[in-house]
């Protein structure tokens, strides 16, 4: 299948386009504004299919409008019946067209054209009013406001909030391209005469700026986003796409002594934390046991032993653990426990534990195993 995107090279058609090709799509007409015009007249012979996503939402004058949602739309229609073809069109318009101003007249414009073009020439059309979007390769101060206030909270720049109570609809721009997958192979979400996509996400702008604000935090409070929560989870995706391009990195806080190192990587209140233990050859760590904290360790790197003991009982519970075999052991509360690197180098051991470190409450208590 041969496919034509226009508005190529934008947040929509960047998306579309890469995950056609990872699909196995080969034949793809990318047009954009750089896009020499008489390459239309050949795109619009060969297609089998068109997603329509050029169009104008930032012009310099209000006349813009008009002109590029709805004219290049008259001029790709045109272009397409004058080679009779009759492949099947999708056009991206807004929830904006149900508004009385130049941008919604404008995307108004071009869905009445596409309706009556579909009608006039029994051709598939599928027309979309989308909500706001976001996701990864959205532009600041242009597509949408997470793309701004992500561009400028990861940066420490200032953002405006003019009313923190409103309310926003927004889709995420990989559902957007799933939803457009399925009108590909002729399976579009229809509701009445319009295509849609399925559950938006509906957000308080506080909120909004709450989260993000929580993940540019993340970093030191070592905290990671509920997950479980599915707006909030890709909202984290879009917001690392944003990441100044020397700023992916950052450091931690090894607590460093004569054994080794101990270093907190990830905390969370729901699921405990995970941490990186260094022993350096011979040393010994533990010697205690828990009430109710429980954890699970991992020897990634060099070799040791983990001993066990019930504190009423003189039997020693011992493995042999190593990082050319990757085996998880758990701690199970109520036995004392040790980790002895038995090895001549560092000895490097990923740990769980089922609950922060809480310096109020430790559940720590000495015993030699």
């Amino acid at each position: 299948m041969k496919i034509l995107v226009t508005g190529a090279k934008g947040f929509l058609g960047k998306n579309l386009v890469v995950d056609l090709r990872s699909r196995g799509y080969e034949e793809i007409f990318e047009f954009d504004l750089d896009t020499k015009d008489e390459l239309l007249d050949v795109y619009c012979r060969e297609c089998d299919f068109v997603f329509h996503f050029a169009g104008v939402n930032r012009p310099k004058s209000e006349d813009e409008f008009m002109t590029g949602n709805y004219g290049f739309t008259s001029t790709l229609l045109d272009t397409l019946k004058k080679y009779d073809n009759k492949s099947p069109i999708l056009i991206t318009s807004s929830i904006q067209a149900l508004k009385d101003n130049s941008y919604g007249r404008s995307k108004k414009a071009g869905e009445d054209l596409i309706f009556a073009y579909g009608i006039e020439n029994d051709i598939k059309t599928y027309v979309y009013r989308l909500n706001n979007l976001f996701g990864k390769w959205s532009r600041p101060n242009y597509n949408t406001v997470v793309a701004t206030f992500c561009h400028n909270i990861s940066r420490g720049l200032e953002i405006r909030v003019d009313n923190p109570d409103a309310m926003l609809t927004l889709n995420y721009v990989d559902d957007v391209i799933k939803e457009f997958s399925r009108a590909l192979e002729r399976h579009p979400t229809k509701n009445n005469e319009f295509c849609m996509v399925k559950n938006p996400f509906e957000v308080r702008l506080g909120d909004l700026v709450e989260l993000l604000e929580g993940f540019k935090t993340s970093r030191d409070t070592l905290s990671v986003p509920n997950m479980t929560n599915e707006f909030e989870k890709n909202l984290y995706s879009t917001y690392l796409s944003f990441l100044p391009r020397d700023k992916f990195i950052y450091d931690l806080n090894m607590n460093v002594d004569n054994r080794g190192s101990f270093t907190e990587v990830i905390r969370t209140p729901e699921r405990g934390q995970v941490s990186i233990n260094i022993s350096k050859p011979d040393i010994t760590k533990g010697n205690h046991w828990h009430h109710t904290k429980n954890e699970k360790f991992l020897v990634v790197s060099g070799s040791g032993l983990i001993r066990f003991r019930n504190p009423f009982e003189e039997e020693i519970i011992e493995y042999f653990v190593s990082g050319e075999k990757l085996q998880v052991v758990d701690i199970p509360t109520g036995y004392t426990h040790s980790i002895v690197n038995t090895g001549n180098k560092d000895m490097v051991t990923l740990m769980w534990v089922n609950e922060c470190f809480d310096p109020e409450n430790p559940d720590t208590h000495y015993l030699e195993v």
